[in-house]
């Protein structure tokens, strides 16, 4: 799709320096039409950085999206193998669910062998974008954490980008100075890449390279148009740990780290907590918008209770929706395995659809425009007993139609005017319809024929 836009871009191609240039580059044009908004106003998003566009030159299969504040709320899918399942097939299965079941962006995590290959596989085969988090296979490539140099990290983050990588995740906000804010914590630091950078900055007595070596890191993104996705690696693994000084000290250098990468056109959005009580989640959002000048804000959950292992996908849902109606731009799912092992096919289709609830349900508590009208219409197809519709309209079709079957299976039912919790006696909507015939006022809808079924139809098929 993206082949004859790209292919004479040179010098600066980061979709801000455009932006700030006032031109509208295809990007922006289809982003605009898919969120059904004035292409003008998706270019000013993007100039002033409170709207992002990840699309590295190298992914020229890349489908268009945005992530900000104007547009609707995003979710991203985190896959990757481990050191104990490095399996390239199964990641890019997961790829395949990511795709059928709506997320907007994938993350490769990938900490085991053939990384590159890896991301290789999956980059060529994705229309959405695709995050890392380059230190995994820095450290990978170097064996001993402690080993790792400036210009190795900064190698690899050249080597992602080259191939297409459309945002990383780079703790450049933790500092040497931040570390000891940390030891009256329950969990510590919980983040990979922060426990990681912290081991390498106590053990080495230096500040944390991707902090001194910014402007070369910058350099990289303003080549390719990487975005930065500027990670919380002092983000709180526990409801005792929210909204400490650590997580707050670290927020505030990535507000500092947002303007030098807008001084540079290099578009950034910034990594929020991943575990936060839920009367907390409001001030998180807005603090997280001054302190770091409205960049988009992507939110791990956040989890709102920690006693839910096995359920997490729900527990950090109800969080995700909290944080998307106080403007979170992009929500990263939470599937039922977190804290407990990898995730399997099953468990990523369940956090995607935990989580497009989650994004669903903030937009239209944002009260944008048309975010209700597929509900309406499947209310309309429930109402008038027209099964299949509900099914279609519904955000996983598949499971919807097998937990009809599951008791009324054949397929005379998908007619039937009731369903096996009330039986065809003791229906509400069967006894509501003879009320309003009663009264003289049937308003029986046939969905097929409600104004909004069949626009919302097609936007249900689309975003499948």
């Amino acid at each position: 799709m993206r082949h004859d836009w790209i292919k004479n871009r040179s010098g600066v191609v980061t979709q801000m320096h455009y932006a700030r240039k006032g031109v509208i580059t295809e990007e922006m044009a289809y982003v605009a039409e898919v969120e059904k908004l004035a292409p003008e106003l998706i270019r000013s998003e993007v100039a002033r950085g409170r709207m992002i566009i990840p699309a590295n030159i190298k992914h020229p299969e890349l489908v268009p999206m945005a992530v900000g504040i104007a547009a609707s709320c995003k979710i991203n899918a985190n896959i990757g193998n481990s050191a104990v399942v490095p399996d390239i097939q199964n990641e890019l299965d997961k790829l395949k669910v990511c795709i059928k079941y709506g997320a907007d962006t994938a993350m490769d995590l990938s900490t085991g062998p053939k990384i590159p290959e890896i991301r290789e596989a999956i980059i060529r085969r994705s229309p959405i974008p695709i995050g890392t988090v380059p230190i995994y296979e820095a450290i990978q490539n170097v064996g001993d954490p402690l080993d790792l140099s400036p210009e190795d990290l900064l190698d690899v983050i050249r080597s992602q980008a080259e191939q297409g990588v459309d945002y990383m995740t780079v703790h450049c906000g933790i500092l040497r100075e931040f570390i000891p804010l940390t030891t009256k914590r329950i969990t510590g630091i919980v983040s990979r890449g922060g426990a990681l950078m912290a081991q390498w900055m106590n053990h080495h007595k230096r500040e944390n390279p991707l902090y001194t070596h910014f402007d070369e890191l910058l350099e990289i993104c303003r080549k390719y148009d990487v975005s930065l996705s500027l990670g919380d690696g002092l983000r709180p693994g526990c409801l005792a740990d929210a909204s400490d000084e650590a997580q707050f000290a670290e927020l505030k250098v990535l507000g500092e780290l947002t303007k030098r990468a807008w001084e540079a056109d290099v578009q950034v959005m910034i990594e929020g907590p991943g575990h936060v009580p839920f009367d907390q989640i409001a001030m998180n959002v807005e603090k997280q918008q001054v302190l770091c000048h409205e960049a988009p804000f992507y939110v791990l959950g956040p989890l709102v209770t920690d006693i839910a292992p096995g359920y997490d996908h729900i527990t950090s849902a109800i969080g995700a929706t909290a944080a998307g109606t106080a403007g979170a731009a992009l929500l990263c799912y939470v599937t039922p395995k977190e804290h407990l092992g990898l995730p399997d096919l099953e468990d990523v289709r369940n956090g995607i659809i935990a989580y497009k609830i989650a994004a669903h349900a903030s937009d239209i508590a944002r009260h944008r425009p048309g975010a209700r009208d597929r509900d309406d219409s499947l209310s309309k197809a429930r109402y008038a007993f027209d099964w299949n519709t509900q099914f279609e309209l519904s955000l996983d079709p598949d499971r919807a139609r097998s937990m009809h079957d599951e008791t009324l299976p054949h397929e005379v039912f998908k007619t039937a005017e009731f369903c096996s919790m009330c039986g065809p006696k003791f229906c509400s909507m069967h006894i509501n319809e003879e009320l309003r015939k009663e009264a003289g006022a049937s308003t029986l809808l046939d969905p097929r024929t409600a104004p909004s079924a069949t626009i919302t139809m097609e936007v249900a098929n689309a975003e499948r």
